[in-house]
């Protein structure tokens, strides 16, 4: 039985150096739909062709190619992470908040890849 229940989402986090030239190229070369530009959170997603399966873009000045990090969606992030903590898991940090749009975790697997729990706080 598991630790923690996911929901049916999953979002793989990438980064890159320019969000809206980056969501133009995946959709027009990709055909994914852009949801949403978060310029001030420096964020922004697009849903893929797969149901529950978005691509969420960073913006940073130096991106690191090939680190994608998959953000599982939870509907109770402080329950979930204090369920995975409680088994061992560890975790990078607070829960980072920005408040009525998401609250993040990052947390790692026993070979440190990151990987992050993701409470949606837009009421959607």
């Amino acid at each position: 039985m598991p630790i923690v229940t996911l929901e049916n989402t999953i979002t793989f986090a990438i980064s890159v150096s320019d969000r809206h030239a980056s969501a133009d190229w995946y959709t027009e070369k990709l055909g994914f739909e852009l949801v949403y530009h978060a310029d001030e959170a420096g964020w922004s997603e697009l849903t893929t062709m797969t149901p529950g399966v978005t691509l969420g873009m960073g913006e940073h000045t130096k991106p690191v190619p090939g680190n994608a990090v998959p953000v599982f969606g939870i509907a109770d992030i402080e329950v979930g992470r204090t369920a995975l903590e409680g088994a061992g898991v560890k975790f990078d940090g607070p829960t980072d908040v920005v408040e009525g749009m998401v609250a993040t975790a990052t947390f790692y697997d026993p070979d440190g890849n990151a990987m992050m729990l993701a409470q949606d706080l837009t009421g959607a």
